[in-house]
């Protein structure tokens, strides 16, 4: 009976959330929901421009290279599909923000193979230096936000792993 019970009582919790999600109202939780939810999770965001930026330079030198030798007549459609290519891929690095989530026991960032979370275990120190967040792993190479190269806001950065690196008894250098 208190199985179903709960049930019950999920059930009409989420239609009430739902009727009160379309009123604007802050959802109600309850019980295990409010265990269930994810816990507050602070993120900072960058830009990335350097690699796009690249990626322009290199479609720039491959169309004077192509276009200035006596291969541009053999070229088909194919020569700018390629050029395409790589203007939509520097378009979608430059709209894919780089960014840094700091959970309660948990740091997540996107690299560039994807997004990647460390926990506070595999954590050896963190860095905070002028324009620059350097989080130190145990095993593996450094996570480097700077501020001149993505645009990260470090100086906002620094007081939310202060309190994570002191919550998780990690050390937190500043320099």
């Amino acid at each position: 009976m208190s199985r179903s019970w709960e049930r019950k009582v999920q059930k009409n919790q989420s239609q009430l959330n739902k009727q009160r999600k379309k009123e604007g109202k802050k959802p109600l939780s309850i019980g295990s929901s409010a265990a269930s939810a994810e816990p507050a999770v602070e993120t900072f965001k960058g830009r990335s421009f350097i690699f796009p930026i690249f990626l322009l330079m290199f479609i720039g030198f491959y169309i004077s290279v192509t276009l200035r030798s006596a291969v541009y007549a053999q070229t088909g459609a194919m020569f700018w599909v390629t050029i395409a290519c790589y203007v939509l891929l520097a378009v979608l690095f430059f709209f894919r923000r780089p960014y840094l989530s700091i959970g309660k026991e948990f740091i997540r960032s996107r690299r560039f193979t994807g997004d990647k979370s460390l926990y506070k275990v595999a954590i050896k120190a963190i860095v905070v230096k002028r324009g620059y967040v350097i989080i130190e792993q145990q095993k593996g190479g450094n996570w480097v936000f700077a501020q001149a190269t993505n645009r990260f806001p470090t100086d906002q950065m620094s007081e939310p792993l202060r309190i994570f690196a002191a919550n998780n008894g990690i050390p937190f250098v500043e320099k």
